[in-house]
């Protein structure tokens, strides 16, 4: 063939690649099946972006590829990979994300969509993107997905080997790309995930997971942190045998290995997750960490068993139970000669062993059996918490030993029902009977003047919160919405849904992200009108109102984040016993809380509230009808971020100024 002619034919390859040197005879036998091995280079390099070589190598479809050392960088955009193929990368290769791309927040450097028979390999070699770029907001919007490894819905993964640094999400994620399919016979072997960016490792689903020799530290960026992290989405998601073995987190800025699973429910495959010589190491909140559903429907059975696992000099909690009731409701955990070593020595509050109830939980925690497990612990406390934020919940079905180490001296103690119960008392609260807004007819204490507008100060309500206002029939009425941010969550818009006394939707909006926004209707009826907003991991706060305004129980606690100040509310004449209560976020988190009277004169405080407590109030004689007050302030001994407000024996309803406060009507 003349060389004009030949090169003219290799002209449109060699453009498309932005190469120079194709290996086309090596290109046309691939094709044709002659070679089931190829080296990516045939396909041509270009050192300023390799992309399209490098993805027509995979798209080639070649059984088994080598990613060659060309002596730089593979820099690239986002590759989709192929089933049916093994993936090599030689020693000292680098596939580096390209710079100021990956702009969309789903941008990953390696995807896997509903794939099989993959096997990305490498000793020596590195994946990495760019976590400081994606980190800043004047250059990417914020986002936690800009993964190194993505899988969704995938089968027989191998990943061997590699180094996984840097992302703008998880080092790996195994997600779902096809609803109801899980990932399954998946192997991470020998695997380095460095300074990644939200996780070392997100598992939302996946059937027979084996990560073994592999090594997750330093994250940092967005929470959650850990270095991993088993979360799925939902019910239909899993998390079933997967095994984790002879791994080490470090450094993380959160957790080491956490497993929050209270999205998997009764009707959910069991969850089998099993650590074996596995360590957790200078973790910023805890070691290992789990978190199920805490009622007959909402809780998920199952194993979960840590085997010969270390937890050292970790911020938080060694081993930390929340939700978890005993088998056959949750899963049976089992806690076997692990060692628990100098954890949460700064937050004296904690202990080295936390178990939990949340909100919604009205079964015990537990089911657990400790056998020679090994704490050491220079703080003088208790082995074990029990943080209950439900109040009148025990832990149960606790059994085994551990063994106490302390000044070199160590002692051997039995888990009885007498000991745990001296360790972990039972919340014994007052019960008081609540006051349902269903049907209870209210008016404004104070009539409003027309055309006032009532400023309003920031209570921040974190996540799904409840607030409402009372309008009479035909009003205008108006309120503004505004929101936050909480470390590095993503600021989408916060849905705001209002809700009439008969329960019909009259407005719904979509508030934009940190600007006053306002929510406007005209009232069909009389009465309290229910606004729920949705700021995810953030919070949302209402800055004024055309009509009173107040935060209100609405079938779970006020869950509110770093608001101080004081809060009126309304004792109906007749009433004789109330109750106000309040808890932190677990042991770290608290509040302060000061009852005052009508009088302004104060009743009761109460300092470092983290679990749950209540402030009492027993009348000598039933109440003429008047304003109470408690005020919310930061704790004296222990940090304030997120807390709860609940009240009982009236009408559940804070009123965060004078002009907003209602009462029964008549």
């Amino acid at each position: 063939m003349p060389r004009l002619l030949l090169a003219a034919l290799l002209l449109p390859l060699m453009l498309s690649c932005a190469c120079a040197q194709v290996n086309q005879q090596a290109l046309d036998d691939v094709a044709a099946g002659k070679l089931r091995e190829a080296k990516a280079s045939w396909w041509g390099f270009d050192a300023t972006d390799a992309t399209k070589c490098l993805q027509a190598a995979i798209d080639s479809k070649v059984p088994k590829l080598t990613v060659d050392n060309v002596g730089k960088p593979w820099i690239v955009t986002p590759i989709k990979l192929v089933s049916n193929q093994e993936i090599t990368f030689e020693k000292g290769v680098e596939v580096l994300a390209k710079a100021d791309e990956f702009k969309s927040g789903n941008d990953s450097l390696f995807t896997g969509r509903v794939i099989e028979n993959v096997t990305l390999s490498g000793s020596g070699a590195t994946l990495r993107m760019r976590r400081s770029d994606y980190d800043d907001p004047a250059r990417y919007k914020h986002a936690e997905w800009r993964h190194v490894l993505q899988f969704l819905s995938c089968t027989n993964i191998k990943v061997v080997g590699l180094v996984l640094a840097e992302s703008g999400g998880d080092g790996i994620y195994l997600g779902t790309g096809r609803s109801g399919v899980t990932n399954r016979d998946i192997i991470i072997r020998d695997v380095i995930c460095d300074k990644n960016y939200r996780q070392g490792i997100s598992v939302i689903t996946a059937e027979n997971l084996l990560i073994e020799n592999t090594i997750m530290r330093d994250t940092a960026g967005t929470a959650p942190m850990a270095g991993i992290d088993f979360e799925p989405n939902g019910p239909t998601e899993q998390v079933v045998n997967c095994v984790m073995r002879n791994c080490v987190a470090e450094n993380n800025n959160s957790w080491g290995s956490v497993a929050y699973i209270p999205t998997l429910t009764a009707t959910s495959k069991p969850a089998g997750l099993r650590f074996e010589n596995c360590k957790a190491i200078n973790n910023k909140a805890g070691a290992f960490g789990f978190t199920t559903g805490g009622t007959v429907d909402a809780a998920v059975s199952g194993t979960i068993d840590l085997i010969n696992c270390e937890a050292v000099g970790n911020g938080g909690a060694a081993f930390a139970l929340g939700g978890n009731p005993p088998p056959p409701v949750g899963c049976r955990v089992t806690i076997q000669g692990c060692t628990f070593a100098d954890n949460a020595v700064d937050q004296p509050t904690q202990s080295p062993i936390v178990f939990s109830s949340h909100q919604g939980s009205d079964l015990d925690v537990g089911g657990v059996k400790f056998t020679d497990v090994l704490i050491r612990d220079p703080v003088a406390r208790n082995p074990m918490a029990f943080v209950d934020m439900v109040a009148g919940l025990n832990v149960a079905d606790v059994t085994g030993n551990l063994i106490l180490e302390k000044d070199g001296q160590k002692q051997t103690v039995e888990l009885t029902r007498e000991l745990l119960g001296k360790w972990m008392p039972v919340i014994a609260l007052k019960k008081i009977p609540r006051v349902s807004l269903a049907g209870l007819a209210l008016a404004p204490v104070q009539a409003l003047a027309a055309g006032q507008k009532i400023t309003l100060p920031p209570w921040r309500l974190r996540g799904v919160g409840t607030a409402c206002v009372w309008a009479k029939a035909g009003d205008a009425v108006t309120v503004t919405i505004n929101s936050g941010q909480v470390g590095k969550y993503a600021t989408n818009p916060v849905p705001v849904t209002v809700t009439s006394p008969a329960g019909k939707e009259v407005s719904k909006v979509s508030a934009p992200f940190g600007q006053d926004s306002p929510i406007s209707f005209t009232a069909p009826e009389t009465g309290l009108y229910a606004l729920r907003s949705d700021a995810g991991a953030n919070y949302a706060y209402y800055t004024s109102s055309t009509h009173p305004f107040n935060l209100c129980y609405a079938g779970a606690a006020t869950h509110c984040i770093s608001s101080t100040g004081t809060l009126l509310f309304t004792v109906p004449a007749g009433t004789k016993e109330f109750g106000l209560r309040l808890y932190g976020e677990g042991l770290g988190e608290g509040i302060k809380a000061t009852l005052m009277n009508a009088q302004g004169e104060v009743v009761e405080t109460k300092d470092n509230i983290t679990r749950t407590d209540q402030l009492v109030v027993e009348l000598a004689q039933p109440s003429p009808g008047e304003t109470w007050s408690v005020k919310l302030e930061k704790p004296s001994g222990v940090a304030m971020e997120d807390f709860y407000l609940d009240p009982v024996g009236i009408p559940p309803l804070l009123a965060p100024a004078k002009e907003c406060l209602l009462k029964p009507a008549g």
